[in-house]
This record gives C-alpha cells, sequence and structure tokens, in this order.
C-alpha cells in the first residue's frame, strides 16, 4: 500500500470556534495532517496547549506583549515562538498545503493576502477578506494561482451545488438565513434588545461578534458582498430566504429552472471539513440529517424594513469603490461598542448608516489604501457613537 503523505495545515485564529472546530476534525483523522502554524490573538493558555498537542512547528500571538508568557508555556516543548502582527502575517506565508484562515474581522486581512501569496490553498472563514478588499484580493488570487475555498457554511454550499464551468446558466444563487434571535420581534421591542438576547442565536455556536451581526442581519449583508466577489455574480442576482431550521444551508438556481440545494445538519464541522478534505470528502463524526424527525422546512421573505442591514450592504455593493469597506468597518465599531454595553443594539444600524452616507466615496488602489479607508471608518463611527452619547447625556440631563 503506497504511503499518502500528511497535508501541512496552518490555521490562523486557532483558538477561536472555526480554529478549534478544524483542529477537532484533524485530530480525528491521525497521520492524515501535520499542523505548521497556529495563531491566536491573545488567548495564550489555549494556543500553548493546542500546539503541544497537534505538535505544531509554530504558535504566533498576535499580542505583543503576550510573547513572555507564550514562550514559558511552551518552554522544552521545541514549538517555535513569535509575536505581533508582522508575525502572524509571517505565520501565514509558510509552507503548507492549505492554510485555513479564521481570524475575524479585518484585522485577517493582511494574514490572508499573505497565505494567498504562499501558494498554499486558502479556506477562508473571513468574509471580511473579500467584503473590504474584494478586487484587490481577487487580483492576488489570480496572480499567484490561489485556490479560495468558502467555509462559511453558506458560501460552502453555494461552492458545492456551483457549475464555475458554465456560470451562464446560473440564474441566481439564493443565501439563507436563520433569521436570528429577533426573527418575530417588532422594531420597537428591538429597540432595547439586551446583549444577552442578542448573541442567543437560536440555531448556531459562533462567536459573539458573528452572532450580533446575525441579529443585525448584517451577516447576510456581508454574505451577499462576499458571494458577488466570490463567484463573479452580480448583486440583483443573489437572493436572502429567511429559513428558521438552518437545514438548506443555500440554493442555486439555473436557467433551466433546476434549482440545487446543500442540505445538512447545522454544524460548522460540515463546511470545514469540506475544505480540509477537498477535492475529496473526509468523514465527520456528527448525527446525520434525519429529514423524517425534521418533518418540515419553511421559508420566509427577508424583511430588509426590520433588517435593514441587508439594504445598507446592497447599497454598499452599487456604489462600489470603498463603500463596503466603510461598511463593514462601521459595523464592526458599532457592534463591539454594543457588546461594550455603550450603544442600544438598533444604535449599530444607525452607525453604519450614517458612515455610509457620510464619508466620501473613492476606489482603494492598494491593500494599504483598504487599511486606511477602515481606519477612517471606524474613526468616524467612534465619533459619531460619542456625538450620541453626548446628546442623550445632555437630554436626560445627566
Amino acid at each position: 500500500m503506497s504511503h499518502v503523505k500528511p497535508r501541512r495545515i496552518s490555521i490562523l485564529g486557532a483558538t477561536g470556534s472555526v480554529g478549534t472546530s478544524t483542529l477537532s476534525l484533524i485530530e480525528e483523522n491521525p497521520g492524515k495532517y501535520e499542523v505548521e502554524a497556529l495563531t491566536a490573538n491573545r488567548d495564550v493558555v489555549s494556543l500553548a496547549a493546542t500546539a503541544r498537542r497537534v505538535g505544531a512547528k509554530l504558535a504566533v500571538v498576535a499580542d505583543p506583549k503576550s510573547y513572555g508568557a507564550l514562550k514559558a508555556a511552551l518552554s522544552g516543548s521545541g514549538i517555535e515562538v513569535a509575536a505581533g502582527d508582522q508575525a502572524v502575517i509571517d505565520a501565514a506565508a509558510r509552507p503548507a498545503d492549505l492554510v485555513m484562515a479564521a481570524i475575524v474581522g479585518a484585522a485577517g486581512l493582511h494574514p490572508t493576502l499573505s497565505a494567498c501569496r504562499s501558494g498554499a490553498v486558502v479556506a477562508f472563514a473571513n468574509k471580511e477578506c473579500l467584503v473590504c478588499a474584494g478586487p484587490l484580493m481577487l487580483a492576488e488570487v489570480a496572480k499567484y494561482g490561489t485556490r479560495l475555498l468558502p467555509v462559511d457554511s453558506e458560501h460552502s454550499a453555494v461552492f458545492q451545488v456551483f457549475d464555475a464551468a458554465r456560470k451562464g446558466a446560473v440564474a441566481k444563487i439564493i443565501l439563507t438565513a436563520s433569521g436570528g434571535p429577533f426573527r418575530t420581534w417588532p422594531r420597537a421591542r428591538m429597540e432595547g434588545a439586551s446583549i444577552a438576547q442578542a448573541v442567543a442565536h437560536p440555531v448556531w455556536s459562533m462567536g459573539s461578534k458573528i452572532s450580533i451581526d446575525s441579529a443585525t442581519m448584517m451577516n447576510k449583508g456581508l454574505e451577499i458582498i462576499e458571494a458577488h466577489f466570490l463567484f463573479g455574480i452580480p448583486e440583483s442576482q443573489i437572493d436572502v430566504v429567511v429559513h428558521p431550521q438552518s437545514v438548506i444551508h443555500s440554493l442555486v438556481e439555473y436557467h433551466d429552472g433546476s434549482t440545487l440545494a446543500q442540505l445538512g445538519t447545522p454544524d460548522m464541522r460540515t463546511p470545514i471539513a469540506v475544505a480540509l478534505a477537498w477535492p475529496d470528502r473526509m468523514p465527520v463524526v456528527a448525527p446525520g440529517l434525519d429529514l423524517a424527525k425534521i418533518g418540515q422546512l419553511t421559508f420566509e421573505t427577508a424583511d430588509p424594513v426590520r433588517f435593514p442591514a441587508l439594504a445598507f450592504a446592497r447599497r454598499a455593493l452599487q456604489i462600489g469603490g470603498d463603500a463596503p469597506t466603510i461598511l463593514n468597518a462601521a459595523n464592526e465599531t458599532a457592534v463591539a461598542n454594543f457588546l461594550a454595553g455603550r450603544i442600544g443594539f438598533l444604535d449599530i444600524e444607525r452607525v453604519v448608516e450614517s458612515a455610509l452616507e457620510t464619508l466620501p466615496n473613492s476606489v482603494p488602489v492598494t491593500i494599504d489604501d483598504v487599511v486606511a479607508i477602515d481606519k477612517e471608518a471606524r474613526v468616524f463611527a467612534e465619533g459619531f457613537i460619542g456625538a450620541q452619547l453626548t446628546r442623550r447625556s445632555v437630554s436626560t440631563g445627566l
């Protein structure tokens, strides 16, 4: 029997939900993968324990202040240690067969681009890379011949049923959305939603930022932008339908009337497994889909009045240029302020709308342009929030 060489894997964002799920799949398939590099933001304890457990060659923490703690935690292991943003970018460029890019938000932009330039297959769970820098990232992908594999459940679903060789036959991409925790809430009730209520997703187990994006449905707006760039389909041919059971993960409609869907239990390990084993399939220890037990699948129109984030995302894509970058940066800033208890739930969309309407439009030519625009939008969003808080303090006499 011929020996199959293990696939060499690096994981950017190894301590997050996607990173830990990726590692669990690697450990369930001993001998098939070897870990080159693991990165984390500042969770030294988890990063060190994981690096030891899977025998990683390199462990990197983005927070430079955590270098000493990581070095001490890995003392005697033989595992290389590094810290800082540049170290994360360098880790992404290390020779590997596949890089799992799972750093949340715009912080993942430079490391993911570094991975794209390395020649590895890049599986990305960071939708913000294509949202913030779609044309620039796709130019780098084309230049280096990179294969991009989407890990978002929706884009993975589309990827599995999308006829890339005959794209002209595609009439529509249909992204499904669970509707989040506030699917049936009136706007007045959403105004007073607590942080705990907003992060309590009814189906998926995700990090707090992504959970808030699901509650506002900004995640679906960002997915529209990502699908546009990833599959080369106009925004007008990308629909969103609310599907509370989260069994159908997305669909592709063809001009001949056929609609192909990818179904599965709502478990992020499935799309991660698709990327890890591509172009093959790998067994996953997870419950199978029991349609008889589920009984019925329901669908609703995505309400752009209750969830204006969908309209904001479409507007940003129609404007083009730096508008998607502004949308994403303002949203990340607003979500962080909501999670910190500084603003209310519906203030998130007010911040995003104001940034889109106020900041001038330009066309980024380089990644540095994108970074500068991202920073400008964050400064604007923080200023807008500060002004709102001041006005409210004055009006209440505080």
